[in-house]
């Protein structure tokens, strides 16, 4: 509701700035703000028009290639519509982008004036580019009739255009440019990445065209899952570009928060324009600096969001072999009952902040979860069942120093989340994992991001994600989406690279380590040089190389390209890697 109130607003400030001044200083595309160039406009070069005589097929060819570029308002592809459709098209704000093969043809009914045709546009979605500028993953087939009719100087026009645009996905990585923008977890202690797609010309727009969405707030997959600062702001005037080169972001609607907030609210503006510009950004509520005695800043002059939810470079991360669990820095076992074997430990993992352990040990027929001091005596919970997978630590809360909260899926078809009670001890929860279980009965992994917001999980061997929602007594799991369906059908393990991505293996010998963004837009396959599948761990962290185990042991790699090395301590057969979180 918020967002279109907003929306309102902007449209009805418009309005009154045409009747008042007449002028034509409103950004040209409504999802940007143009940033003045200091100058005069320079004006658009002329639109080329169609080519002469193409048939009804090329012309729906072409206007599919047209509408990937929205620039004043979709001039481009407007001219292959019917005088009539061109004044009265409206385009939805998404799109829909497709594979970049597609088919157009004659459909088998045609209407019987020879002047009229019906083409079927036929192609894959990849997915849709949804109204708040988020990319959705949708793999289905389609078909879409599309109407022409030979207008009077011979040429094949559109009649009554969808207004929903179909693109390919060539042409939307062209037109579209990827920004991050960021909220911060619920309980403030980090940022997150909420990638989005906007508009790559003009580039001078751009700057503006972040701090739209940003003003719009999260994207729908993670409204409930983040806070924003931002909330009650709005833009006083357009982002613009100062003499001295400065981007200058006049916010109104938070001068009365306290200093606090603002800072957070810096470390969204700042951080959310770093992809798309490189000048310091000059921050001002109601045309004084947002920040009292500061009014210019660089992403270098923030403190780091990352503490709580990146492993420190003092923990090297640890594995589980021969039953016991040993430090993946020199293999040795850690110190404790977990190290020494005194349980049978099947999987393990340490909390981000390192001083917490949980395992999952295989005792009289059934797999029971430990919980404890990294080092000491781990506390059997009443956690138990006949499959665990290995558990997930949510990052430490803001004071409190230590993890407090661990996540595991019992019997494939239950997530619970185990909390540490005030009286110290362990107890368990049922997650709301409704939504997962209509993509499939079976949920063999679950990691927590490291900023607690999200979750990567293996249902029914498909890579998903989905929204981690908390309120005052529960925690659900909303909004799942499946990433790269068609191509990933097998997978058996994942982990968090960083915020905004994925790897994971998979049981296909063609590709048995991937990375994938947490959109699902994209699918880049690891280097296959050395390894033996299948695999049957992986384990990734920020600024980490990416580990994974197969029968031979533990091979490394830190890029996508790069060939694959033997760990220092490998262990073979049974060996499970992982990094704190």
């Amino acid at each position: 509701m918020r967002k279109r109130l907003r929306a309102a607003g902007a449209l009805l400030t418009c309005l009154l700035l045409l009747v008042v001044s007449g002028c034509a200083t409103v950004p040209e595309e409504s999802q940007a703000r143009v940033i003045s160039s200091g100058g005069m406009a320079t004006p658009a070069p002329p639109i080329p028009e169609p080519d002469k005589d193409l048939d009804a097929l090329g012309v729906v060819r072409e206007f599919v290639s047209a509408s990937a570029q929205p620039s004043n308002d979709h001039n481009r592809a407007r001219l292959f519509l019917d005088p009539p459709s061109r004044s009265t098209w409206r385009p939805d704000r998404g799109l829909t982008v497709m594979e970049e093969k597609f088919d157009t043809v004659y459909s088998p009914s045609q209407p019987e004036d020879p002047n009229r045709r019906v083409v079927l546009l036929r192609g894959t979605n990849v997915g849709k580019l949804g109204p708040d500028s988020a990319f959705i993953p949708l793999r289905d087939s389609f078909e879409r009739p599309v109407q022409l009719a030979r207008q009077p100087d011979g040429q094949w026009r559109i009649v009554s255009p969808a207004n929903d645009i179909v693109i390919t996905e060539p042409d939307f990585t062209r037109n579209y440019f990827r920004v991050p923008v960021y909220f911060f977890a619920t309980d403030r202690n980090s940022l997150v990445p909420d990638l989005r797609y906007v508009v790559q010309k003009p580039q001078s727009g751009l700057p503006g065209r972040v701090i739209d969405l940003l003003l719009a707030g999260p994207s729908d997959f993670l409204d409930g899952a983040v806070n924003n600062p931002l909330g009650q702001a709005s833009i006083d005037q357009n982002v613009s570009n100062a003499a001295d080169g400065a981007v200058v972001v006049p916010l109104t609607g938070v001068s009365e928060q306290s200093e606090e907030l603002k800072r957070l609210i810096v470390a969204q503006v700042v951080l959310s324009l770093q992809s798309v510009t490189s000048s310091r950004i000059r921050l001002l509520s109601d045309g004084a600096p947002l920040v009292p005695g500061r009014e210019e800043w660089r992403a270098s002059d923030l403190p780091s969001y990352e503490t709580s939810s990146s492993p420190s470079s003092d923990l090297p991360g640890l594995m589980i072999s021969g039953g016991r669990v040993r430090s993946l820095n020199d293999g040795a076992p850690v110190p404790g009952p977990a190290g020494s074997r005194a349980y049978d430990v099947v999987t393990a993992a340490q909390s981000v902040d390192g001083k917490q352990l949980a395992v999952i040990e295989r005792q009289d027929g059934r797999l029971w979860l430990r919980v404890g001091e990294f080092g000491s005596e781990l506390a059997r919970t009443e956690l138990n069942g006949d499959r665990l997978s290995r558990p997930t630590w949510r990052p430490a809360l803001t004071g409190t120093g230590e993890g407090g909260e661990l996540w595991t899926v019992v019997d494939g078809s239950q997530v619970v989340r185990v909390l540490r009670t005030a009286q110290g001890t362990w107890a368990s929860q049922v997650v709301n994992a409704d939504s997962v279980r209509s993509v499939g009965p079976d949920i063999s992994a679950i990691r927590l991001s490291r900023d607690g917001t999200r979750a990567a999980m293996v249902v029914t061997g498909r890579l998903v994600v989905v929204s981690v929602v908390r309120t005052a007594d529960s925690v659900s799991l909303r909004s799942p989406r499946v990433l790269q369906e068609t191509r990933l059908s097998d997978v058996t393990d994942v982990d968090w690279a960083n915020q905004d991505s994925l790897v994971a293996i998979t049981g296909s010998t063609a590709l048995p380590v991937v990375r994938v963004p947490v959109d699902g837009l994209r699918l880049d396959q690891f280097n296959l040089s050395n390894l033996t599948p299948p695999l049957h761990a992986i384990t990734a962290a920020p600024s980490r190389p990416v580990v994974v185990a197969d029968r031979e042991g533990l091979w490394t790699a830190s890029e996508v390209g790069e060939v694959w090395t033997p760990h220092d301590h490998s262990l073979p057969l049974d060996t499970i890697p992982f990094y704190p979180g």
